[in-house]
């Protein structure tokens, strides 16, 4: 008899194990199609690879099952704005990553507010969505505008040199040069140039950056950062303007493809997110290796900031339990500290964003590959750098 009832209550525990466990739905909400899709397509694989590494192979969390939804926003706002709402409401989503667009990122974050699910946002970077535009609902892993300024202005912020800035005219663009100019203590910025995201000519925007720059004394550095259609580093590099007047170009890292421009100017120095060359540790070995496995390709800028988002969501889930409670998340995550193929990041408790390394480099020109490598002048860490915190929360 007390067998049976043994068997018994263990029968019931397990039924009501099974009928606890659920799946836990996370929308992946990106730019599929549109100008920033080649970002998107490492975001989305950096993603699923994160999920896996982080449960050992099994998608779940105490039980529950990991279920990704993929949307496509298009990199415009409205849309992005109807499918994060469709995510919500139809899907009954528990949590949201994405976008990749800034303007993105941006028409969404009152969508997380008025849901009150997190959203958690990779790779968009504009400072406003951990700024001004911000909400408690928002996190993010990727950097944002004024981690990239504020570690390339220290690569190249020394007393003596004259900068020219060539960006974007988006928010992504404006907001990376604000923070940029912020940074700069030491040298002399003489000049803001913008065009077009959609841009494929440059020539007007150079006439310009050299008429500032030329009669400068000193060194002179034209400090360029891109995300659009062109390649303003194939152009600008193809003028030769070190040879012809003594002008420098200098910018961040990018994606492997658009680092073939970088062969033309060994030397340059920047600072960038992440090369899968840079970081030591046991996370990105194992990024390296599945890649290669997988793709035949190594990992690229985007695919270690899917890998941290992937990440960041289960190790949120780990310490709830698997309870998809927003504010039993909130109080997760907020100054959570989290190891990725970059190494520790930590979400900042005043605005959720993720505190985290940048690395200084200097490109050679090495023939054994299609694009200029970065080598590693030396990491720089985030107590090195003051982030501003910009949401007056």
């Amino acid at each position: 008899m007390m067998r049976r009832h043994v068997v018994s209550a263990l029968a019931i525990m397990c039924a009501a194990a099974s009928v606890q466990a659920k799946d836990i739905k996370i929308a992946h909400i990106y730019c599929k199609t549109g100008i920033l899709e080649a970002y998107a397509k490492q975001t989305q694989v950096g993603l699923q690879l994160g999920l896996q590494y982080a449960t050992k192979g099994t998608n779940e969390v105490n039980g529950n099952k990991l279920v990704l939804i993929d949307k496509d926003d298009q990199c415009k706002p409205d849309i992005g704005k109807a499918q994060l709402t469709a995510a919500y409401q139809d899907d009954k989503a528990d949590i949201a990553v994405g976008p990749t667009h800034s303007g993105v990122a941006l028409a969404m974050l009152p969508i997380a507010e008025e849901f009150k699910k997190i959203l958690l946002v990779e790779p968009a970077v504009a400072d406003a969505i951990t700024g001004e535009k911000w909400n408690k609902y928002i996190f993010r892993t990727g950097r944002n505008s004024s981690q990239d300024a504020i570690s390339n202005a220290v690569a190249i912020d020394k007393a003596g040199t004259t900068i020219v800035t060539f960006a974007p005219d988006s928010s992504f663009g404006r907001d990376g040069i604000k923070a940029f100019k912020g940074a700069i203590k030491n040298a002399k910025l003489v000049h803001e140039e913008y065009a077009p995201p959609t841009s494929t000519d440059f020539t007007a925007s150079a006439q310009r950056i050299i008429e500032k720059l030329k009669d400068q004394p000193g060194r002179k550095i034209m400090w360029l950062m891109w995300a659009g259609g062109g390649d303003p580093f194939g152009k600008f590099g193809d003028m030769n303007l070190k040879e012809r007047y003594g002008i420098e170009i200098s910018t961040g890292g990018n994606i492997l493809p658009a680092m073939a421009s970088y062969k033309k100017l060994p030397g340059m120095e920047g600072a960038l997110y992440y090369y899968y060359g840079i970081p030591k540790n046991p996370i990105n070995n194992w990024l390296n290796t599945e890649h290669y496995k997988r793709f035949k390709t190594p990992p690229d800028f985007f695919t270690a900031g899917g890998m941290a988002a992937g990440i960041a969501v289960v190790e949120a889930l780990k310490k709830t339990g698997g309870d998809t409670n927003t504010d039993k998340l909130i109080a997760a995550m907020e100054g959570m500290s989290f190891d990725t193929p970059k190494g520790k990041m930590t979400f900042r408790k005043e605005d959720h964003q993720a505190m985290q390394s940048m690395y200084h480099f200097k490109i050679k020109n090495d023939p054994a590959f299609v694009w200029g490598v970065p080598e590693l002048v030396r990491e720089i860490k985030p107590e090195e750098m003051e982030i501003p915190i910009r949401n007056k929360r």
